[in-house]
């Protein structure tokens, strides 16, 4: 393979490998403000031991969320010298805001979160619940900036540097391959670098399927205990803000996945029509649910609802969806090839285009799975509000009982495989338009490097998930500190938590 090949099979693995923890830190975060905030609010102990036991969680996740992070930060010296320069500037400025504003106070205040429950008030521990929460969010809103700015440049201008002379670069200049080392992106427009016309979408999709990570993590832990009789007020009480929380989620998170769709139309068509398979634009474009590309004959198979594409994309049924045989456009194709014949130019076109395939089985994946996690969600919220949902001895509710604990990967699949489908379906730029991935690799960098590097990343984060599990394990095994239906007899859940959010009928059920 070639070094950008394993270079990027490289990043793909450390990221998605870490990518597996932040989520269930912004999401449980959420959680722990809203457990604390109930406590607070209705001096129930019930809720201080929530609070108690899901910061235990927490603090393993954020341990080893940071632990596998910093190995990215390593890997855009290694491999991407070239893309480090390019976007230095860029980059510099948002990661260095991540790492003031989020890193810090997140950091700063976590050992009150996880050692001061006994040495501060509980007005005080709260607040530094607020502050890790925040942290975390604002440490992931930092990242998809920078990210989103990768995926829509705005705000900025290329300047080449040659000894100590800095030359601004007129608008629209196209980099070429003699640049690198000698032209780089500056800032001109900080606030037009962070509000990029992706960022506000992508950050809204990500932070709301973090929350629904965290609220299935407990949904799962809490559906085992019910399942073994075990902690049962403690797995009640926690399943149901869970489960109230995932099914708020998904509503924003629909409302979010809407507006981010026709972002994409609008920022990155070529990203769409591969998404969906589109090659030739016409009107009333259907929407594939499931099937397959083939690449060869440029078709998609699969059952299809006619003009749902162009609805969802447009909220207009006849609009059409541009297809990639018109994208990208033979100005587009002529500026950075000149002197190609239209012929020419339609036979390189598919090399501005992603792994069609790939990209479309993905962004499916997230689709069908994410469909799942909404359906799962509404359906807690509906079984709670009918007294259902904790009734373990009802075969049908232990069987869905079971669904649960295995759900907990649902919404894990469902960011990766979005993850995969906004990053493969930016290739071939690894800066939108701007700077190719080949473009971006080090110069000094060989295959059998990347290669070893791969197999110990591969092993040791082996090492790292297993470890990880055992923890985690035993803390769930341990459960809380004080089995609550041994010292106090806990509220109904629906009194505790949501006072007159479930019927009458609803109350007594859940106190059965």
């Amino acid at each position: 393979m070639s070094v950008e090949i394993l270079s990027r099979i490289q990043f793909a693995l450390t990221v998605s490998f870490h990518f597996l923890y932040p989520p269930m830190t912004i999401g449980l975060g959420m959680l722990l403000v809203i457990m604390e905030g109930l406590y607070l609010k209705t001096k129930n102990p019930l809720f201080h031991q929530l609070a108690h036991f899901w910061t235990r969680i927490f603090g393993l996740i954020f341990a080893i969320g940071v632990a596998t992070g910093i190995v990215m930060e390593f890997e855009f010296g290694t491999n991407w010298a070239a893309y480090s320069r390019f976007v230095g500037d860029i980059f510099g400025s948002a990661l260095a805001a991540e790492g003031i504003f989020a890193f810090f106070l997140e950091s700063g205040f976590l050992a009150l979160l996880l050692f001061g429950w006994d040495k501060v008030g509980p007005k005080m521990h709260f607040f530094a619940t607020c502050m890790v929460c925040l942290g975390s969010h604002f440490s992931a809103i930092w990242i998809l900036i920078a990210n989103s700015w990768m995926q829509t440049p705005a705000g900025y201008h290329l300047e080449k540097i040659v000894g100590s002379v800095h030359t601004r670069l007129p608008d629209g200049y196209i980099v070429q391959a003699s640049d690198l080392g000698h032209v780089r992106a500056v800032v001109d427009n900080f606030w037009a670098m962070i509000g990029n016309p992706s960022s506000l979408n992508r950050i809204c999709h990500v932070v709301f399927g973090s929350w629904l990570v965290g609220s299935f993590l407990v949904l799962s832990i809490c559906a085992w205990y019910l399942l073994k009789g075990r902690f049962t007020n403690f797995a009640r009480t926690s399943m149901t803000v869970a489960a109230c929380f995932a099914a708020f989620t998904t509503v924003l998170q629909s409302i979010s996945a809407d507006s981010t769709a026709r972002g994409v139309v609008r920022t990155q068509p070529i990203k769409l029509a591969s998404m969906e398979g589109v090659y030739v634009t016409h009107d009333y474009t259907p929407m594939t649910l499931f099937g397959y590309v083939d690449t060869k004959n440029q078709t998609v198979h699969g059952p299809q609802i006619p003009a749902l594409l162009s609805f969802l994309c447009f909220h207009n049924f006849k609009q059409p969806v541009q297809g990639l045989l018109s994208m990208p456009s033979d100005e587009f194709l002529a500026a950075r090839n000149p002197g190609l014949t239209k012929e020419k130019l339609a036979e390189i076109r598919p090399n501005y285009w992603p792994v069609v395939g790939a990209v479309f089985q993905t962004y499916h994946l997230m689709i069908g799975i994410g469909s799942a996690v909404f359906g799962l969600a509404f359906l807690a919220l509906m079984l709670l509000w009918r007294g259902w949902l904790f009734r373990a001895d009802n075969p049908l509710i232990r069987a869905l009982l079971w669904i649960y604990v295995f759900a907990v990967i649902a919404p894990q699949i469902c960011m990766q495989a979005g993850w995969y489908t906004a990053e493969m379906g930016r290739q071939p730029w690894i800066v939108y338009n701007l700077l190719r991935t080949s473009d971006g690799l080090s110069r000094a960098v060989h295959a059998n490097q990347v290669v070893f590097s791969i197999i110990l990343f591969a092993l040791i984060y082996i090492l790292l998930f297993i470890t990880f599990i055992y923890l985690l394990n035993n803390k769930i095994q341990h459960g809380p500190d004080e089995d609550q239906d041994h010292h106090t007899k806990a509220p109904g859940v629906s009194d505790a938590i949501a006072a007159g959010l479930f019927t009458q009928k609803g109350r007594a059920s859940t106190q059965e």
